[in-house]
């Protein structure tokens, strides 16, 4: 509530001058509240005690229900207000001058269940941030605490404007997000890894940065083909969703390009070394060069992800780690992708963290390959120090491990990466990404 009093202070010529002593109630601002996931938020306490404690709390429930919050510790300046994007946090979630630390700082709640993983399902919605500024330097899970202020601000994937269409045509599942406006557009083909299903999100972001993006499952979906635990589908079905970007009205059929994460990696080289396919670029995060599954067929369906476990490795708690799997030296050779005939730039980008995939020695491998067909100049290779597998849009929390599966047995992977420095390799990475989409697709 506001104290305010007047004081009489002097009588002047023409009546008399009056003076407010106003102290106003605690604020906390948020510059945009609503806005895109990969955009930058301004967060301010005002009217607050000079040079005292303060922490500023963020929650937000995923959407599977579960809390995840991120806290810091301030010190007002001598005005009285804090301002994130200029103010250090001296403890929490994390420390120093972070502007989105309370977003990419977000941590399951302490009796969180195990083993969770932040993931967008429902990209037409979005996440919705509880923030709040409480009284002293205090952890939100000790409450009670004394709450001077709140706001909500909203974290969205889908730009207004943006279409998301589902495709369940000629056998190919997945989902197209499409800009506002009636195009063309240049488009990306964006492929995940052996989490299997149908991740939308990184798509609906590049659709609300203007590019048509095709988010394609090709296993563990209930419209492919079983078993889930599988990939009962080839090359034909990867090209038939490259086809239909190409035929597609509102898509340049001559600038497309190819993403892909851990698995995604091993296909969309596969998919780009094929003669037939004209991507205009190739980013790969954090994959192999080959299949790390026994092939079925030539086409490139598999036998049983589980079937062959002779190079995993777990940690003292039991946890598994995937990485060895994917060196090079271990992948079946007939898999290993044709890389000389690759003829467009690719981005690699490594996370030297990484406990899933052999990432820098996929690169190193992709590199000499290249380098020895005489095609040093399309390769460009981002390296992230402490940055674990899972590189994804930025101001988003970093899961250094989380629940694999439950059958046959419980696993919880090892995906690595250390909160700040992943999240400083988010951030630097998308950037780069994008340009690199803009220099390859729109120039």
């Amino acid at each position: 509530m506001n104290s305010c009093h007047l004081q009489h202070k002097a009588q002047v010529p023409g009546g008399v001058r009056w003076t407010s002593s106003c102290r106003l109630a605690p604020l906390l601002t948020a510059s945009p509240v609503r806005a895109l996931i990969d955009d930058k938020i301004s967060i301010r306490g005002h009217f607050l005690p000079p040079r005292c404690p303060v922490t500023v709390c963020a929650q937000m429930q995923s959407d599977d229900g579960d809390l995840w919050e991120a806290f810091a510790h301030f010190n007002t300046n001598v005005n009285g207000t804090v301002n994130l994007t200029r103010d250090p946090s001296v403890g929490g979630s994390y420390l120093g001058c972070e502007p989105m630390g309370l977003l990419w700082g977000l941590q399951p709640a302490p009796w969180a269940r195990e083993g969770l993983r932040l993931r967008k399902k429902k990209v037409e919605t979005p996440y919705v941030m509880l923030m709040s500024l409480l009284k002293g330097h205090v952890s939100p899970s000790e409450r009670p605490s004394t709450e001077l202020a709140a706001l909500t601000a909203e974290r969205w994937y889908m730009a207004p404007g943006v279409r998301r269409i589902e495709i369940r045509q000629n056998g190919v599942v997945g989902t197209l997000f499409l800009p506002p406006g009636p195009g063309p557009f240049p488009a990306m083909l964006d492929l995940w890894g052996m989490g299997g299903g149908l991740v939308e999100y990184r798509s609906a972001l590049f659709a609300s940065r203007g590019y048509a993006s095709f988010s394609l499952a090709y296993i563990g979906h209930k419209d492919l083909p079983g078993p889930q635990n599988r990939i009962n589908v080839g090359d034909p079905y990867f090209k038939s969703a490259f086809k239909l970007l190409q035929d597609h009205p509102q898509v340049y059929p001559d600038r497309i390009g190819i993403i892909g994460l851990s698995f995604g990696v091993y296909l969309t080289l596969r998919l780009a070394s094929h003669s037939d396919i004209k991507p205009s670029c190739l980013i790969c995060i954090n994959g192999p060069a080959g299949s790390t599954i026994k092939l079925a067929d030539a086409d490139g369906r598999t036998e049983q992800i589980e079937n062959d476990q002779k190079y995993w490795t777990y940690d003292d708690q039991g946890n598994v780690s995937f990485r060895a799997v994917s060196l090079p030296v271990n992948l079946s050779p007939e898999s290993k992708v044709k890389l000389e005939h690759l003829t467009c730039p690719l981005m690699y980008i490594v996370g030297e963290d990484d406990l899933s995939a052999s990432s820098i020695e996929n690169a190193n491998l992709i590199e000499e390959t290249l380098s020895a067909a005489g095609k040093s100049q399309l390769f460009t290779r981002l390296s992230y120090p402490g940055a674990g597998h899972l590189i994804e849009p930025p101001y988003t929390p970093n899961s250094r491990a989380s629940l694999w599966s439950v059958k046959p047995q419980k696993l919880v992977t090892l995906w690595g990466g250390h909160l700040a420095p992943h999240a400083a390799a988010q951030e630097d990475s998308w950037k780069k990404i994008l340009e690199f989409m803009e220099t390859n697709l729109r120039h």
